[in-house]
């Protein structure tokens, strides 16, 4: 029995994470490949650490305590698990144990000095890294040393910081266990990391190692910093050499101690380039073997490396796979449509079916291909041009990646380039039959859409669906809704371009289009403004919800004095808009019709803030401000040199931006109403399998891409190891932040403004919403927790449609993502809100409660004192 708890680190493999946790595994993985030379030593394995929890019972009820405690109670957490440490550590090692530990350091060397490290099952995963979340024991000397060092290593499984990262990732206690490598010291000249793929901009082509004197301690525990080189291609490309004051050395009798540095050897480098070029080859070749880039902990003893870790870099945004060794540009989709968060399988696979251009998957988002129209100089002018009006930060980090040598292709104007981005081809009338038309198009098919769904079931259901999303492509494809898109935008464009160049007047289309008809999501957020003016005179429904936990809280609402008529109004809302939601074009993401208690909180305020028929007064002063900017802007125009031509053609402008500039938000609509009608269907289907042990439940199929979850329904059968490893996955996705622009090395380029026109300390974003506004900020990240008085101003991630009815209680708005097309710059011009987009880090630059000034007209940010 004795041998399981202790394995040569050479009879181990990267299979063997179980057994000796993912350090001892990678250890074990590299000391078998040829070129790289690994310290020797031993693992004790998670049998040995199994066996000393089963035999402290008082060990089980803590962890029983742990499970239940709040993520956030801090203080409890460090309490609990301070004494399960203290418990684990005052274990004395069984007999057996020990013998079997004592035995694998006599075939080394009993006197030696080892390095002793915590090894845990969860830990230098693909999905989690959990660096620096256990310890590590240097130059420990002596059995006794080395046993009570292990104990140490199995108690720190339970630090603080270990128990908060597994209670906020969902990852059980108990399902944990903790191994421990004993290697033999090496006493290195230089030690540091290496990373395989640059850490800061993503880059797989370029590995960065950061080098300093000693051991590597100074370099981790951040005591000195360190000399960095970046490598591309064999070539080392930059180097920053540091003044390094101090290293940590071994002391002869076991542990460790800071040494100054002589000040003449300070500022030479820890490593000769030839030295550092050779370091990342070694790496290189530990990367092919784990198959993904590495984070590698090395010491260089007499100029031969020594591997002492190697994990892999898990904050890495993820590279669209391809089938070929092309350079590829990509622009995030996410950042167009307001959604930046992971999609589940089922979700971004039903947005690829139905988008009406091709998209590839990284990460859980979704990316276009503009490799192909940034190579020829014509459709390359027109992607940029068209990006750089939606978002600036698009269109600059494009021209950073052109701006690299030779990465983009250069194909002649005539290679396949296809139309102009976004233009369409020929103008239409101004006329509001056409919005009309338009609208009652897109429901005739939709209406369709709900009656032929009824009878479909198993495969027959798919293969209905597959033609039905040819209908969805159909419609929004419509060359008439495409030109009535477009011309709402370029009057736009036209209105602020002409309006500057003749009054100098900044973004003047954002009041000129003030409750502009037919905007479905506008309507949406005054439409919850008349609920509220249901439920206001009743004080015991406004009672009521004021305490809704449950989902089916309509049903109980209606047996309150008032509460029929209510739960009508809120009813009659869901059928017009209840398939809207946060994050909507996710398929997978819980509806109002499903989750209607995200609307109370709003409701809620709604009734607190505002009087009886504000709705109707918002809309009619807003329409009553872009007639007055009208007449002001005709009359200033008239007055100038060749004045009337002017203010015809702007007049002409202005009516034809109020005709279209609402039926922007309308395809969306008839998507996101599709999008439910295909959802509800696909959920009987998952019930179906669940009724037959295919699935434990419903919402499974999620995890599943549409074509996955038809071969499902066809074969009855799931791979249910495949869904859990999809849920591991999304969940590390949340911790992944996507770039606006990435390529196929994997450098993620967010883009600048680069604006020298902004006061100091001002936080940069994109002006899309007219006008300055001074309030509280009141940062909010899910919108069923909205709690907002008058006069806030909203701070969030994004804003998609679902957010509108959040807009007519605020001042102003700033989101980190965003373009001036996208939904929110469209509602919050709509409602007149201040409002600037892409500022970078919003919700964390600004704290919940500080008060701000939006500028609006100006595009930037200021925190008051």
């Amino acid at each position: 029995m004795t041998e399981q708890y202790v394995l040569d680190l050479q009879d181990v493999d990267e299979t063997q994470v179980a057994v000796v946790g993912g350090k001892g595994a990678h250890l074990g993985g590299l000391s078998r490949l040829e070129g790289i030379r690994v310290p020797g030593g031993f693992c004790v394995t998670t049998d040995a650490f199994r066996r000393i929890m089963a035999e402290t019972p008082s060990i089980d009820d803590r962890l029983d305590q742990l499970a239940r405690l709040n993520p956030d109670d801090r203080e409890a957490i460090r309490t609990l698990s301070a004494q399960i440490r203290r418990t684990i550590e005052g274990i004395a090692v069984p007999g057996d144990l020990a013998a079997a530990i004592t035995r694998a350091l006599a075939r080394i060397g009993e006197q030696a000095a080892y390095a002793v490290r915590s090894s845990a099952t969860a830990e230098d995963l693909p999905t989690a890294s959990f660096a620096g979340q256990q310890d590590t024991y240097l130059n420990v000397v002596g059995p006794t040393a080395i046993l009570q060092h292990v104990g140490r290593c199995w108690a720190s499984l339970f630090t603080e910081r270990a128990v908060t990262y597994r209670q906020r990732n969902g990852i059980d206690h108990r399902t944990v266990h903790m191994a421990v490598v004993v290697q033999q010291m090496v006493f290195p000249h230089a030690a540091g990391i290496l990373f395989t793929a640059d850490p800061v901009t993503g880059n797989r082509k370029v590995a960065t190692v950061d080098a300093g004197f000693g051991l590597g301690e100074a370099l981790v525990s951040g005591l000195v910093n360190p000399d960095v080189f970046k490598v591309r291609r064999g070539a080392v490309v930059a180097k920053a050499i540091a003044a390094k004051q101090r290293a940590v050395h071994a002391l002869p009798a076991g542990g460790t101690q800071e040494v100054a540095i002589d000040p003449q050897r300070q500022e030479q480098p820890a490593l000769t380039d030839a030295q550092v070029v050779r370091l990342v080859q070694l790496g290189r070749r530990i990367e092919a073997h784990f198959g993904r880039p590495q984070d590698i902990e090395w010491c260089l003893v007499d100029d031969d490396f020594r591997i002492v870790q190697s994990r892999p870099i898990t904050t890495l945004f993820l590279i669209p796979e391809t089938d070929d060794q092309e350079n590829h540009v990509y622009v995030s989709v996410g950042h167009q449509q307001m959604m930046t968060d992971p999609m589940k399988p089922l979700g971004f696979s039903m947005w690829q079916l139905t988008a009406m251009a091709s998209m590839h998957e990284a990460g859980g988002r979704l990316f276009v291909d503009v490799t192909r129209r940034l190579a020829s100089p014509a459709s390359r002018a027109a992607l940029l041009d068209v990006m750089g009006r939606g978002d600036p930060l698009v269109r600059d980090a494009l021209e950073t990646v052109l701006d690299h040598d030779d990465f983009v292709p250069s194909l002649p104007d005539a290679g396949p380039a296809g139309p102009p981005v976004g233009r369409a081809a020929t103008p239409i009338e101004t006329d509001p039959a056409i919005v009309t038309e338009l609208i009652e198009r897109s429901q005739a098919s939709i209406a369709a859409l709900e009656r032929d769904i009824r009878t479909k079931a198993g495969p027959a259901l798919f293969d209905f669906l597959l033609e039905a999303f040819q209908e969805h492509k159909r419609v929004l494809s419509d060359p008439l809704s495409m030109q009535a898109i477009m011309a709402g935008m370029e009057a736009t464009w036209w209105l602020n371009d002409k309006l500057q160049e003749w009054l100098g007047e900044k973004n003047a289309a954002d009041t000129l289009t003030l409750s502009a008809p037919d905007n479905i999501t506008s309507e949406m957020g005054l439409a919850l403004l008349d609920v509220a003016d249901v439920i206001r005179p009743q004080p015991k429904v406004v009672a009521f919800l004021q305490d809704v936990e449950d989902e089916g809280f309509l049903d109980e609402l209606a047996k309150l004095v008032g509460g029929a008529e209510a739960r009508d109004a809120i009813e009659a809302y869901l059928d017009r808009y209840g398939m809207r939601c946060v994050g909507e074009i996710d398929i997978t993401r819980p509806r109002w019709r499903e989750r209607p208690t995200t609307l109370v909180p709003v409701i809620l305020d709604n009734v607190r803030n505002f009087e009886p028929g504000a709705a109707e007064r918002r809309f009619e002063q807003g329409r009553q401000k872009a007639r007055e900017k009208e007449q002001d802007v005709l009359s200033r125009l008239r007055a100038l040199p060749d004045g009337d031509r002017k203010a015809d053609e702007t007049k002409r402008m202005i009516d034809r931006v109020r005709t279209f500039i609402g039926y922007r938000e309308y395809p969306k609509y008839g998507i996101i109403r599709r999008y439910f009608v295909y959802k509800q269907a696909l959920l009987e289907e998952a019930e179906r399998l669940v009724q037959a042990n295919v699935l434990p439940e419903q919402e499974d199929i999620f995890y599943l891409t549409f074509q996955e979850l038809h071969a499902a329904v066809r074969s009855n059968q799931v791979d249910g190891q495949l869904i859990q490893q999809r849920k591991d996955a999304f969940r590390s996705y949340h911790a992944l932040t996507p770039p606006r622009v990435l390529t196929s090395d994997g450098e993620a380029v967010t883009g600048a403004y680069r604006r020298d026109d902004v006061p100091a300390g001002a936080l940069i974003g994109l002006a899309v919403s007219a006008g300055t506004i001074e309030g509280r900020a009141r940062v909010i990240l899910d919108m069923a927790e909205a709690d907002l008085e008058a006069g806030d101003i909203l701070v969030t991630t994004f804003t998609d449609p679902s957010w509108s009815p959040l807009f007519v209680g605020i001042a102003g708005l700033v989101t980190e993502v965003g373009g001036l097309m996208t939904h929110g710059a469209v509602i919050a011009r709509e409602y007149g809100l201040p409002a600037v987009v892409g500022v970078e880090r919003a919700t964390r630059l600004i704290r919940d409660g500080q008060r701000i000034r939006v500028h609006g007209t100006d595009g930037y940010v200021e925190i008051l004192p």
